[in-house]
């Protein structure tokens, strides 16, 4: 007697290419993600000039340009100057600055989509209100003494424009100097730029120097100078700032 045939049906083998593994499928948090960077990437295209790709600020070489410009064109502003104007800000508000250091900007004038994702990400931010909101804390977080010290060297480096530049002008200097550390150390700011005005030693700045204005506004009794000294390993246009003061108050 034949065997009995099975009443169960055959199944088809199936394409590996059908079959969608559980691990391959978009989570809630892969969702969100990919809306979060939906959401930077419209406010970026919102800003950025489309045929560049990228977010222009008005001024493109020199802190001068930078505290002074508004538009290159009349009734266009560009991207920068836009997003100021959107977040109540002005261009030469310190913050937009720090917002240049947080998106770690190479370019002085510029964010790249890839420098403005990675900074919306570091800020915790996806919109312009929250970006606005964000901005308190930025400050906040710039000004304690593990991040200050990098974002006055940013600053300095920030404008250096061209190809090997090592110096930044006097009246470039006086006023980042006036920007980044007057709220700070005004009355030292205020005398050290007036006497960069005057002197005629320097015509230009080097990291260096810059870093040394920090220092002794951090660590200098002021106006008595009694804790400066020339034998310490402070730049030499701070022995003749010394001197000047010296001169200035006898």
């Amino acid at each position: 007697m034949p065997p009995r045939a099975s009443k169960r049906k055959a199944t088809a083998p199936q394409n590996s290419s059908s079959i969608t593994s559980a691990d391959d499928s978009p989570t809630a948090s892969d969702k969100t993600k990919t809306k979060k960077t939906d959401r930077v990437d419209s406010l970026f295209d919102s800003y950025a000039n489309s045929s560049l790709g990228i977010i222009e600020h008005a001024f493109q070489t020199g802190i001068s340009n930078f505290l002074q410009c508004s538009h290159l064109r009349p009734n266009s502003p560009e991207g920068i100057e836009a997003l100021c104007s959107d977040m109540n800000v002005e261009h030469t508000d310190v913050r937009i600055l720090m917002f240049a250091w947080k998106l770690k900007a190479q370019r002085q004038g510029y964010f790249t989509r890839d420098e403005w994702r990675s900074g919306m990400k570091a800020l915790k931010v996806d919109s312009l209100s929250k970006l606005k909101k964000g901005l308190p804390e930025l400050e906040k977080e710039v000004n304690t003494p593990e991040n200050f010290q990098d974002f006055y060297s940013y600053a300095f480096r920030y404008c250096l424009t061209e190809e090997k530049q090592k110096t930044v002008d006097i009246e470039s200097v006086c006023e980042l100097l006036n920007l980044v550390l007057g709220s700070q150390f005004q009355s030292k700011v205020d005398l050290l730029i007036e006497y960069l005005k005057i002197q005629s030693d320097y015509k230009a700045i080097n990291l260096d120097q810059w870093m040394g204005f920090l220092r002794f506004c951090k660590e200098i009794s002021f106006p008595d100078l009694e804790n400066y000294d020339a034998d310490l390993a402070w730049p030499l246009i701070l022995d003749n700032f010394v001197d000047w003061m010296k001169e200035k108050l006898s």
